[in-house]
């Protein structure tokens, strides 16, 4: 019998008994993603952003709010941005933003207003740009769970195929576009809530781009594996074999395995173990309840098991991460 802290165990009694949701809702339930704005570009050609790798919490994104831009990753892979798209890089790679003249930059300055930064090169004379790069940042849990679900680099164009970006998500960036240029009392508190905002309509619209998520998000398109994952998110320690989610989705064990891994891209027993090391990462962050009590709440009745389980996956031991979280 384990005893955990009430919170922890309010959070999965509530996974027990709440009705069918979407797994973008779930995703953000259990690793919530906050947001930070980071600076506002205004820029004249030639100009140039260059961001070196994130921090292992760290997703940057880029807002294109007039102009043009061409964005590479460190592989060199460029695409070209309009006004309204954002690209998000869920990888956290290095990676720049520039007007794709090939000119040396103008030399830009930055100042501070009311919190946020802002960054200008006055002598460029060429088009004109506006950018707000920020970060959307991860709780204290193992990532892997949602960047094996997004590729590398995501852009959410503003006009997908000819078609009129989502009303509300247009109205998002131009709330987060004018408190950023207004950058009055506050505002640095709001942009950054919003940018949490931004990220859910991010993921929301990103099947009109030209790389949808992946991963378990992709499972959305494949309703009938809906009810295995529903159990795995909600009783992520009960012991859950391959025939019993199987049957919950009234299917056959080698049909089930195999729809299962052509939606998602990997097995149902490597998605219940990374939903289940992400739930553990945030216990081991946010509680003091033992190692091997957050292990048997996820499902490994063995200490040991559990223990080489979460070193594999996450690449450290239980007690490192939960030391590490809190730094």
């Amino acid at each position: 019998m384990i005893f955990l802290m009430p919170q922890w165990r309010d959070f999965m009694l509530d996974r027990l008994m709440e009705p069918t949701r979407d797994l973008l809702s779930r995703l953000l339930d259990l690793m919530p993603v906050s947001g930070r704005l980071d600076v506002r570009c205004h820029f004249g050609a030639p100009w140039r952003i260059e961001k070196p790798q994130a921090g292992a919490r760290d997703m940057p994104y880029h807002i294109l709010l007039s102009g043009t831009a061409v964005v590479e990753d460190a592989q060199g892979a460029s695409a070209t941005m309009q006004a309204g798209d954002i690209v998000l890089f869920a990888s956290g790679g290095a990676h720049t933003l520039h007007d794709g003249s090939g000119e040396p930059p103008v030399v830009a300055e930055k100042r501070l207003d009311n919190g946020l930064t802002i960054e200008t090169n006055d002598d460029g004379g060429g088009g004109r740009a506006e950018v707000l790069c920020g970060r959307f940042l991860l709780p204290a849990v193992p990532p892997r769970l949602l960047r094996d679900s997004l590729p590398a680099r995501l852009i959410v164009r503003s006009a997908p195929d000819g078609q009129r970006v989502p009303e509300r998500l247009t109205r998002l960036i131009a709330l987060m576009r004018d408190e950023a240029l207004e950058a009055g009392p506050g505002s640095e508190s709001l942009v950054n809530h919003l940018s949490g905002a931004l990220f859910a309509l991010t993921l929301r619209y990103a099947s009109a781009t030209d790389a949808p998520p992946r991963g378990l998000l992709a499972a959305a398109r494949h309703p009938r594996l809906q009810p295995a994952i529903d159990a795995m998110f909600a009783a992520p320690g009960d012991p859950w074999t391959l025939p019993a989610l199987a049957a919950l989705c009234h299917m056959s064990r080698a049909t089930f395995a195999r729809h299962f891994d052509e939606a998602i891209g990997r097995s149902a027993a490597d998605v219940l173990t990374e939903i289940r090391m992400t739930l553990a990462g945030r216990m081991l962050a946010q509680g003091s309840e033992p190692v091997a009590e957050i292990g048997e709440a996820v499902g490994y009745q063995s200490d040991a098991a559990f223990q080489r389980m979460f070193k594999r996956l996450v690449g450290m031991t239980p007690a490192q991460w939960r030391v590490a979280a809190g730094a």
